[in-house]
């Protein structure tokens, strides 16, 4: 039986036109479903929150870590940030909760984007690909150089 191809995500497409190398995946992440052969660590959430000066910023953070609010208030230069709302944030990214991207929310608004810099230390990770159950593997640098992100740690303490 021939394997059913599933038609590319809107982020695969802009990562092709592009001609960033990159890798479809069909799983989700989110809920521990992963193949075997992918170490958890490299998949990475994205976290759309306001901050009290800049309004939205985005934060792309390993599933296995937790976020330091406070971290991410000071990289980005706001005293506070918290997370947005899910009732409010497909209005503010166009993305429903497990869906949001780095690369889609990039081509819509050009919030700052901040990626843990854990993901320096994989060959490649993972993000969505706009839709639950889609994701690309990819170069966290190409990710960061394509969308305008910048590296910092943002981890709780005792995920160093």
């Amino acid at each position: 039986m021939a394997k059913k191809t599933l038609k590319k995500t809107l982020v695969e497409q802009i990562l092709t036109k592009a001609g960033i190398t990159h890798q479809a995946h069909h799983f989700n992440g989110l809920e521990g479903q992963t193949p075997d052969e992918l170490d958890r660590a490299r998949i990475f959430k994205t976290l759309a929150l306001k901050g009290d000066k800049t309004g939205p910023i985005i934060g792309v953070l390993s599933i296995e870590d937790h976020l330091s609010e406070k971290k991410l208030a000071t990289i980005s230069g706001n005293k506070k940030v918290q997370m947005i709302p899910q009732k409010d944030l497909e209005k503010t990214t166009g993305y429903i909760h497990g869906a949001n991207n780095p690369v889609g929310i990039r081509q819509r608004h050009h919030f700052p984007i901040y990626i843990d810099d854990r993901a320096l230390d994989f060959t490649s990770i993972l993000v969505s690909a706009g839709e639950i159950g889609r994701s690309v593997q990819l170069s966290a640098q190409d990710l960061a150089d394509f969308v305008g992100a910048s590296f910092a740690n943002f981890r709780k303490k005792g995920e160093e």
